[in-house]
């Protein structure tokens, strides 16, 4: 569990071993005695414990295999010079994942990338809890987004009972994402900020046939407006020919006029207008 370690500030001693020194160095001058060579090299393993610790970053402590403690305040400070100072940052980090191919649910292949953000919050852990915890990050991440994506479909074009997709729902999926590895990284002391999918296609063996399938999708989508809207016009006009009274039309009649406004309105192309002459039957 991590501590907090209360370090002695490093002016003081930075200035009695200045001290120390010139009295020792002008002494082995003058008298050349054996105790100030002892009392130098006492100087020299005293100012190996000092540690300078920038801001948004801390020092593990760690005399002879044990634990002694965290620095978190930044500052210039002299600790223990047996102590071995691991320095580990505490500021927030990004981690830009390039896709990685997948199966989604149904088992369509596709590429899938996310962005991390996270921090160390607890050095301990960090430190002796994981090798290497910032291949730890890497891996777990990766991990969480390949069971992830297991999880939820693509899109709902095969599986139209899905709530949520993974191109649809970036909330919910995004929320996920991050809870699974926030649980994942708990054991590396790692606070997960933020995590979200920055990046989700198609693999390129059946982009061009997932496409097409889209494509074909939106033109019946479209179609089916058109040709919804298309009756709700011909009725309006039938309804009004009669109710004005301007003509009168029998069954034959009315079905000719229906398929002929069908044709205009349901076309892809403009109609061309043709002037009768004669009778509406010829």
């Amino acid at each position: 569990m991590e501590k907090t370690h209360k370090a002695t500030s490093g002016y003081g001693i930075l200035i009695l071993l200045i001290l120390i020194l010139g009295f020792t160095i002008t002494g082995l001058i003058m008298f050349k005695s054996a105790i100030l060579v002892v009392l130098l090299f006492l100087v020299i393993i005293t100012s190996l414990g000092f540690v300078i610790v920038n801001p948004n970053q801390s020092a593990v402590l760690i005399l002879f295999g044990k634990y002694k403690g965290t620095i978190k305040n930044n500052g210039f400070f002299w600790v223990n010079p047996f102590y071995i100072k691991k320095k580990i940052s505490l500021r927030a980090r990004n981690f830009d994942s390039s896709p990685i191919k997948v199966n989604d649910k149904i088992g369509n292949p596709i590429m899938i990338g996310l962005v991390l953000v996270w921090k160390v919050e607890d050095t301990y852990k960090s430190a002796f809890a994981v090798d290497e915890f910032e291949h730890f990050v890497v891996v777990q991440s990766e991990a969480a987004l390949r069971n992830l994506a297991g999880i939820y479909p693509y899109d709902n074009f095969e599986d139209h009972d899905a709530v949520i997709t993974l191109r649809a729902g970036s909330i919910e999926v995004n929320t996920e994402l991050e809870k699974e590895i926030s649980e994942r990284l708990e054991i590396a002391g790692i606070h997960v900020i933020e995590a979200r999918i920055n990046y989700i296609a198609y693999a390129q063996e059946i982009a061009q046939a997932m496409l097409k399938r889209q494509q074909a999708t939106a033109i019946v989508a479209a179609r089916f407006k058109i040709v919804e809207g298309a009756v709700s016009m011909v009725e309006m006009a039938l309804e009004k020919l009669k109710s004005n009274e301007i003509v009168d039309f029998d069954e034959d009649k009315k079905a000719t006029m229906v398929s002929n406004l069908m044709v205009v309105l349901c076309g892809d192309k403009d109609a061309s207008p043709v002037i009768n002459t004669g009778t509406l039957h010829q």
